[in-house]
């Protein structure tokens, strides 16, 4: 059940602002969840997500594909048939998935491929470096990006590899900084130099994934004003709408649990990034004009 909250921001976003980060979960008789997954989901619909970006002012949004289906990115596609020229996408595929397919998915509106490292509990550098020049050799006639789900101690380690990607690079939640530990944690510089030569990208999203102090989550500012400094050309944001719970390590025996979903407030949750940015204009870069260089939305707010 989705118990999230829908109250407005403190000031209005700007027109053709972007979530760059949420989800979708259909039945599961529609959707088939993977066998090797960290979790089940509860449904969590696109109307839904509507609704809820309605009120708080967000007219386009970029669909990830969830962990627990696997590379069958079937219920992503489905809401982004429905969603039109409105909605981008970032996959998950493997080997079975043929470059026709890539080719489809493209002209659907999907524009990257997300690596879920620290969903699965993976942080062997090689192995993830492994999967990202993998990815990258497949996706890059396409002009994708990669989106790395990966801790800041995996960032550290292939900070060079990464900046020689031959594909642009999105670095997903901060790259999960503890945010106690602050902005001279190990990692995080190698995450701020990665930003700042403008070879990776940052969601500065997921505050609660982050930080422990609830609901204003204070000590993630530092994190999330400091990935910014480094390069705001290089900044997003998104809600992570349904907000799902902990959910660690992959599940291979049993059935895995029902996900519980955060309930967050996410006019709050775009006020901290209202209080991130400063200004209007930082805003509008953050949520309008860094989205659309990204993902190629049209000129067009509609």
């Amino acid at each position: 059940m989705i118990r999230d909250k829908h109250s407005g921001p403190s000031l209005p976003l700007p027109p053709g602002s972007t979530d760059c980060h949420m989800h979708v979960f259909g039945s599961l008789e529609d959707y088939p969840c993977a066998p090797n997954r960290s979790y089940t989901p509860q449904v969590a619909r696109l109307d839904q997500w509507e609704s809820m970006a309605q009120q708080i002012g967000l007219t386009r949004q970029v669909l990830v594909q969830a962990s627990a289906y696997g590379a069958d990115n079937r219920c992503m596609l489905d809401a982004m048939r429905q969603a039109g020229a409105r909605c981008r996408g970032v996959a998950v595929i493997d080997d079975a998935i043929s470059d026709g397919e890539l080719e489809e998915m493209h002209r659907i509106g999907v524009r990257g491929v997300r690596v879920n490292a620290a969903t699965f509990g993976n942080d062997d550098a090689s192995r993830i470096l492994d999967q990202i020049r993998d990815t990258a050799a497949r996706i890059a006639p396409l002009g994708w990006h990669i989106q790395i789900f990966s801790r800041l101690s995996v960032i550290d380690a292939l900070e060079g590899e990464l900046a020689r990607m031959p594909v642009p690079l999105v670095i997903d939640h901060m790259g999960l900084a503890r945010a106690e530990l602050g902005v001279s944690q190990p990692g995080f510089a190698s995450l701020l130099r990665l930003v700042g030569s403008g070879k990776s990208w940052v969601k500065i999203s997921g505050a609660y994934r982050v930080s422990s102090q609830a609901p204003d989550y204070a000590d993630a500012a530092p994190i999330a004003r400091a990935l910014i400094d480094a390069n705001p050309e290089r900044i997003i944001w998104g809600t992570d709408w349904p907000h799902t719970g902990e959910h660690k390590g992959a599940v291979h025996h049993g059935e895995p649990p029902l996900i519980e979903y955060r309930p967050l407030d996410n006019g709050k949750l775009a006020d901290l990034l209202i209080g991130w940015c400063g200004n209007e204009a930082m805003l509008k870069r953050v949520l309008v004009d860094n989205p659309a260089s990204l993902y190629g939305f049209p000129a067009s707010h509609a």
